[in-house]
């Protein structure tokens, strides 16, 4: 799979947020992006497409973000789901991790570090 074929779900509340992933994807090559701005109309979207890759905020205005993590892998347990957060906990990451999280990374974040979990979930999706 390369990086024109990958499908993107970016779930957080935070328009910001949102709009720096699309463009740092974008600027990756990624063309194939899906936003929501809560965990329920991010579940109605992973739905209604399988996505490669979903960017998701621990912290939603709906859901918890942990809940909706183990919803997504039940869904479909391939999709890679990277954990976004301004809290950097251990505990965060640990719990992520146990839920099936692919990656967790913390605001503000680098377009470097997106590159390189995009390239890594790319991967893994070959293997």
């Amino acid at each position: 799979m390369t990086q024109q074929q990958c499908s993107v779900l970016i779930i957080d509340d935070a328009y910001t947020v949102r709009e720096y992933l699309r463009q740092t994807l974008l600027h990756l090559g990624i063309s194939n992006i899906h936003e929501a701005a809560n965990g329920k109309r991010g579940l109605q979207v992973f739905g209604e497409k399988q996505h490669d890759l979903v960017f998701l905020d621990i912290e939603l205005p709906d859901i918890n973000g942990q809940q909706l993590l183990q919803q997504i892998k039940t869904k479909a347990d391939k999709t890679h789901v990277v954990m976004v957060t301004a809290h950097n906990s251990v505990e965060n990451v640990k719990s992520s991790i146990a839920s099936g999280a692919s990656g967790f990374i913390a605001k503000p974040f680098s377009p470097q570090k997106i590159k390189n979990i995009v390239e890594r979930c790319l991967a893994a999706k070959l293997n």
